[in-house]
């Protein structure tokens, strides 16, 4: 595990400012934005389009019905996919796993060196999607959902941090990265557009808190 805080990097070039010292910095923090963010004021238009109903049940559900990872070409699949678009310096092997490379998480604000530290978060949570409507999707749709890489559904994060969400939405949990919250927001916000997916009122009153933050 290998794990370089952003205030390391600033604090190290402060004292070889001061002192004089030659040193070596570590990689500049990897964080490419997925594709498909919105402006601000087309995430507030997207959600004032957004259905707002109560959430469906969970019967029926498995993560087996949203099936990822899939090839994406030749031995890449979506995981390394993902993680080659978003990262710095990223080299792979046969296999196509990342060997090395250098990740920031923007969730916790943290970069990792070693991908196994990493799990690619779909922003939209596969059980998410099933309350909000994927419930009586295709299994084409579902897989087409688990693994879109044209809207910014994907992301790698703290592999923890991805745990400890869950299943969540931004009513109950968001980034602790503050700053981060207007792009969560945004991004939320598009893939349920896109996907045609419902939202609760709670958190449609959230996400419109979290897009008040939006350059600030």
């Amino acid at each position: 595990m290998s794990r370089t805080p952003r205030w390391t990097a600033r604090l190290t070039a402060l004292i070889a400012v001061i002192t004089g010292l030659t040193v070596i910095l570590p990689p500049a923090t990897a964080g490419a934005e997925p594709p498909g963010i919105p402006s601000d004021s087309t995430a507030l238009a997207q959600l004032d389009a957004l259905t707002v109903a109560e959430e469906g049940p969970m019967d029926g559900y498995s993560r087996q019905s949203f099936r990822h990872w899939i090839t994406i070409s030749g031995k890449c699949d979506t995981r390394e996919t993902v993680l080659k678009r978003d990262g710095d310096s990223v080299v792979t092997g046969t296999n196509c796993a990342a060997t090395e490379g250098s990740w920031y998480s923007p969730y916790d604000g943290e970069t990792w060196t070693d991908a196994s530290d990493l799990d690619i978060d779909h922003v939209v949570p596969l059980a998410e999607a099933w309350r909000s409507g994927a419930d009586s999707w295709t299994a084409s749709r579902r897989q087409a959902f688990a693994n879109d890489l044209s809207r910014p559904q994907l992301i790698p994060v703290t592999n923890n941090v991805n745990r400890s969400k869950g299943d969540e939405d931004p009513s109950t949990w968001q980034p602790s990265v503050s700053s981060y919250r207007c792009t969560y927001a945004k991004m939320w916000i598009a893939v349920k557009y896109y996907w045609s997916l419902t939202l609760q009122s709670e958190e449609k009153d959230a996400l419109e808190d979290m897009l008040s933050t939006c350059g600030s």
